[in-house]
């Protein structure tokens, strides 16, 4: 036996300002103190395998893990260093009957949030029946006037969805945040899921292991749905900020694996009541955009009027049902956390159904006695920005300054509906191989799901982030955390035969787009051709045309905040230097190309000043 977990035991102890140690979820609470845990149900046959590997095996595997993200340039930034994505060897597991529990809460939560947004900008009859006030709708950061009105063809908003949970101290999983803009992260659970299967593969087939590949099937068919009416073989294209936004692997592993073009704002123009995409053989009339660009980018005719990372034109095409935009304008409202506050009694107003998994208690600062008891507590809580995300702004009270609550007191004072505050949860810790050998390391999970207007599906397991420092709370890899993969187990064990090999495993789990259809660039020739030559007397807008728009391309793709936890392209370096060599001129119109080797090599031939300027990654 290795001695892998020597010691772990020991180290689950309550912290000094914590109530009560954090569930764990490998080991059970009796384990407390003990050198020798005894395993929970769902990891016994992870343990038992784990426990035949040694220190030095485990971390050989890990370092393989890294050089596999590093060959396929799946970094992030930490404080201005690139880094391979940090993913732990050991996965966090979930039985089937607990998944059933979470499958349902969150759809259940997606629900609810379709049914705000589609009242917050439609009757607001939770406002008329005193749910939530109409001060707290109007006065969020993220909720758009110009989005009213503008519903896609099956009325969904929320096309996907990322669900924050953590499991508390009592192993209650509970609701932390919705985000219901663009979530991102969903590339890590592909790829950690692709790497994983290679390094425990058996165990993927003894467990029953669930897999993930199915994600841009159903996306793809969610998006497909959407279509405006009358559409029935749409064009759906991925919309990204650009190659040096965070969130750009993920842009193009989505774009490649669904099959559709990726495209940015200056690709796209609108005329004649369409958005169309600039293509080498002539315009291509556009049906659906996913897209991965903040609202106030998307259109400079409606948001920020210097934004060139969107298209002008946009809303008045969606407004007039030509379009589907996905997520939907807007949705930032349902992601703000005061509006958070009242998703439980949101949850018996529209459904009439009690909370399945429930929020974490939560502080309105608005109230004055709610303020008050807060400020007096201040060292004692978790207070977050309503509008925050990527850990940023957020304030653990024990483990802040003096100065620092000094600060934020004046700041709750000053601005209270910008503020909530929550008890400090414990986060449920997982093993994690860290330097100093296996250690228990808090996470939380987020889970995600798509919505074609007929089913919310959620992706079986989703995105384990895990901090690891040691005691840190904030499990965000902008504050230096990390991934797991994430095992939902079936209900029937797999028997291993000779026919489960190592890449037989990998396509099952994570790879499984055979199901998938080509774009045929054919497809819709008869329907646009009459479309084309209207738009060719039509005015054409493009950000493009704009004076230096691709300077400031350059530093709006890194303020676009797509989620909190985007993938970087390992060549940004290359793409800064491109952005140098188109300093004082406009970028010319590309041709879309959603392969990232392709692109590595097209950004290579740009930086050299060779040929490839004409392609568009």
């Amino acid at each position: 036996m290795g001695d892998l977990f020597r010691g772990y035991g020991a180290t689950l102890q309550p912290k000094p300002h914590a109530p009560a140690p954090a569930y764990d979820e490998m080991f059970a609470g009796s384990a407390h103190g003990s050198d020798a845990p005894e395993p929970r149900a769902p990891y016994r046959d992870l343990h038992a395998a784990l426990g035949q590997m040694t220190q030095a095996e485990l971390r050989g595997r890990t370092e393989a893990l890294e050089s596999s993200y590093l060959a396929q340039g799946v970094t992030f930034d930490f404080a201005g260093e690139e880094r391979p994505f940090p993913l732990d060897a050991v996965p966090r597991v979930i039985e089937a009957d607990e998944w059933v529990d979470l499958e349902a809460g969150v759809k259940q939560r997606v629900r609810v949030l379709e049914a705000f947004l589609a009242d917050s900008y439609g009757p607001q009859n939770a406002v008329r029946d005193r749910i939530v006030p109409a001060s707290v709708i109007a006065s969020s950061k993220h909720y758009h006037r110009q989005a009213h009105g503008i519903v896609s063809a099956n009325g969904v908003r929320i096309h996907v969805a990322g669900i924050d949970l953590i499991r508390d101290e009592t192993g209650i999983w509970r609701v932390l945040e919705d985000n219901v803009r663009v979530p991102s992260g969903v590339s890590y659970v592909i790829s950690n899921r692709r790497v994983m299967a290679q390094t425990l593969p058996e165990l993927f087939v003894s467990m029953s292991v669930r897999p993930v590949g199915d994600y841009p099937y159903r996306l793809l068919q969610a998006l497909r749905a959407s279509a405006p009416m009358g559409v029935e073989d749409p064009t759906v294209v991925v919309l990204t900020p650009g190659v040096l936004n965070s969130a750009y692997y993920e842009h193009t592993l989505l774009a490649r694996l669904m099959g559709v073009e990726l495209v940015e704002g200056r690709d796209l123009f609108t005329s004649g009541g369409h958005v169309w995409m600039r293509t080498t053989s002539g315009p291509t009339r556009v049906d659906v955009i996913y897209r991965r660009v903040d609202d106030e980018f998307l259109d400079p005719l409606q948001f920020r009027a210097d934004s060139v990372l969107g298209t002008p034109g946009l809303l008045n095409v969606a407004r007039l049902g030509n379009v589907t935009l996905a997520n939907a304008v807007g949705n930032g409202v349902a992601d703000d956390k005061l509006i958070y506050t009242y998703m439980p009694d949101l949850i018996r107003y529209y459904l009439g159904e009690q909370p399945i998994i429930p929020n974490v208690d939560t502080w309105r600062l608005e109230d004055p006695d709610s303020l008050d008891e807060v400020l007096d507590r201040l060292d004692q809580l978790v207070v977050k920005p309503v509008d925050g995300s990527g850990g940023k702004g957020l304030v653990v009270g024990p483990a802040a300054s003096k100065k620092e609550l000094e600060t934020l007191r004046a700041k709750l004072i000053d601005d209270p509906r910008g503020w909530i505050a929550q008890p400090v949860v414990q986060l449920s810790t997982i093993p994690t191989l860290v330097e100093d050998g296996m250690r228990p390391r808090h996470s939380d999970l987020r889970p995600f799901a798509v919505n074609d207007g007929d089913d919310i599906w959620v992706l079986p397991g989703g995105l384990t982030r895990v901090a690891l420092p040691a005691g840190q709370l904030v499990v965000n890899s902008s504050q230096g955390g990390g991934s797991k993969d994430t095992w939902v187990l079936g209900r029937e064990t797999v028997p291993l035969t000779g026919a489960h090999d190592v890449s037989a495993i990998t396509v099952d789990q994570a790879t499984n787009t055979t199901s998938i259809p080509f774009v045929r660039a054919d497809a819709n020739a008869a329907r646009d051709q009459a479309l084309v030559e209207a738009a060719a007397v039509g005015p054409q807008h493009s950000p493009e045309e704009e004076p230096g728009g691709h300077h400031q391309q350059v530093q709006q793709q890194q303020q676009s905040s797509d989620g909190d936890d985007g993938l970087r392209f390992r060549q940004q370096h290359q793409h800064q230097q491109q952005a140098r060599t188109w300093e004082g001129g406009d970028a010319p119109a590309h041709s879309a190309i959603s392969d990232p080797a392709a692109c590595a090599r097209i950004v290579k031939r740009r930086a050299s000043g060779e040929d490839g300027r004409g392609d568009k990654c």
